[in-house]
């Protein structure tokens, strides 16, 4: 049973967590960003403060939260920090195909240590060689009696090598054309032959560790098998068209962070005698600002309601709100820059490292350009 988005204790959720981004997190922000190190102690708070256990049923001791409300968390925490955002979206990410197409047995092994924030975990499906064509990956998964063996490498893995659940995506029939010998399997970040490869470093989100999975003969038990073989992509898919709805609430959060400093930096900021908030130049940039971060709001919002309410086609409207406002997102951290001047250059001012932050939300679970793809392809079948 999920939480009523309107219910007290949705209510409850929201302001514990904007109290939690304004006295916690984002003191911190700046010092994870220049670090660029994964920051144990905000994933100790969100774990601590039940942030984690959001996705999960309160069965296996999560807090079973709406997907709207899920939406608006990350969206209050992202105005903050992204990369701490980016644990909850994850989360989720890393999960949800456990959701979708695990068994009984599956979940009750896996998600407690999930809902806890015991344990983080990893979404694997892009390859060096497979990013938007995901039949095009050549990791490999043989069986061989009870047990399925592993070889290949995954690429720009977000939670590479500390995640303890990793979904990770292979191919089963190699001879499949296409995405049809794809399956999906859970690997443990402790199997013998599976081990963290080459760390990235990135232009935003840098505290958040991105890296390469790599499998040598990994051994893992058949009953690691996330449905049916050849099930992989379709579970893949499925994974993404409800989650890109939380990189969209990513970036709604960035863009509303930086709207917000741009605002107070106008009015306090003067120059000719005036703040330059009284320049209607400024006025119609922070306007339209407005006006892209509330239509982005309302585009987020519809999605999770879909979700909430059962709703089977909400793939368009998935592709539509994550192309849309990680879009707007650029737009708006880049206006909240010139709005700064040279100051918003300087990283010792926060709207810098957020439109840093901004640019991976028009490429990760997705490109925009595939968005667009999605979007035809629906609109035109």
């Amino acid at each position: 049973m999920s939480i009523d988005t309107n219910s007290d204790e949705a209510r409850m959720i929201l302001d514990m967590v904007r109290d939690l981004a304004r006295t916690r997190i984002q003191p911190r922000a700046a010092e994870i960003d220049e670090k660029g190190e994964f920051p144990w102690d905000m994933k100790q708070l969100l774990a601590e403060q039940g942030i984690l256990g959001l996705p999960f049923a309160e069965e296996y001791g999560g807090s079973g939260a709406s997907e709207l409300t899920i939406l608006q968390v990350i969206e209050e925490i992202a105005k903050s920090c992204a990369t701490t955002a980016l644990m909850l979206c994850v989360q989720q990410l890393g999960s949800l195909p456990i959701e979708l197409a695990g068994t009984p047995e599956q979940k009750k092994r896996y998600f407690p240590g999930l809902a806890s924030g015991e344990w983080l975990a990893a979404y694997g499906l892009t390859e060096p060689g497979s990013g938007s064509d995901a039949g095009a990956m050549t990791t490999r998964a043989e069986k061989r009696g009870n047990e399925y063996v592993l070889n290949g490498m995954k690429h720009f893995i977000t939670n590479a090598g500390l995640a303890h659940v990793n979904v990770i995506f292979a191919k089963t029939d190699m001879e499949a054309p296409g995405t049809r010998g794809v399956s999906a399997f859970v690997v443990e970040g402790d199997r013998p032959g599976f081990r963290l490869g080459h760390i990235e470093h990135k232009m935003g989100i840098r505290g958040s560790q991105t890296g390469e999975l790599i499998m040598e003969d990994c051994v893992i038990p058949a009953e690691n098998l996330l449905g049916r073989e050849g099930d992989g992509f379709k579970i893949a898919m499925a994974t993404l068209d409800r989650t890109r709805p939380g990189v969209g609430a990513q970036a709604l959060g960035i863009a509303q962070g930086a709207l917000d400093f741009a605002v107070q930096y106008s009015k306090t900021r003067k120059q000719f005698g005036k703040p330059i908030a009284e320049n209607q130049g400024i006025q119609f940039m922070l306007a339209d600002m407005e006006a892209g971060v509330e239509a982005s709001r309302q585009l987020i919002y519809n999605v999770g309601r879909m979700i909430d309410s059962g709703s089977k086609n909400f793939g368009r409207q998935s592709a539509i709100a994550k192309l849309f406002t990680s879009d707007m997102a650029i737009q708006v951290t880049s206006d909240a820059i010139q709005i700064l001047g040279g100051y918003g250059y300087m990283r010792e001012f926060p709207v810098e490292r957020m439109m840093r932050d901004a640019k991976i939300c028009q490429i990760y679970e997705g490109t925009n350009q595939i968005q667009r793809v999605v979007i035809a392809r629906d609109l035109l079948k």
